[in-house]
């Protein structure tokens, strides 16, 4: 199966915040995009096509557990359309324990997806 991957604006802008902290940051997010195109349900499913995925940070030396999670949704399309994997939100786990349902509707309208 194959997938396209995006990202949204708000996505974009945590990866700018968090790589000036991490230097590793995009390259551990390249190497999770790789293995999201292997196998895209990764991570804990939330429903609605909605998955949290647990990222190790190599510069931040605390493995998946204290590293970031990243908040993805997986959009099934039936037909000659492209699967997608939209990458909505990304957060260190030591500053921010969870992410709201509030913030993940935001985000997936933000994503044009509801």
């Amino acid at each position: 199966m194959s997938y396209k991957l995006r990202t949204i604006r708000s996505f974009d802008r945590d990866v700018k915040r968090l790589a000036k902290h991490y230097h590793s940051l995009r390259d551990d997010l390249r190497l999770l995009a790789g293995q999201l195109l292997e196998n895209p349900l990764q991570g804990a499913d939330l429903g609605g096509g909605i998955r949290k995925i647990r990222l190790a940070i190599t510069s931040k030396q605390s493995g998946k557990r204290g590293g970031a999670r990243v908040i993805i949704h997986i959009e099934l399309l039936t037909g000659m359309h492209e699967d997608t994997i939209c990458f909505l939100a990304l957060y260190d786990k030591s500053a921010q324990s969870s992410i709201s349902d509030k913030i993940i509707r935001e985000l997936l309208k933000e994503a044009g997806i509801i």
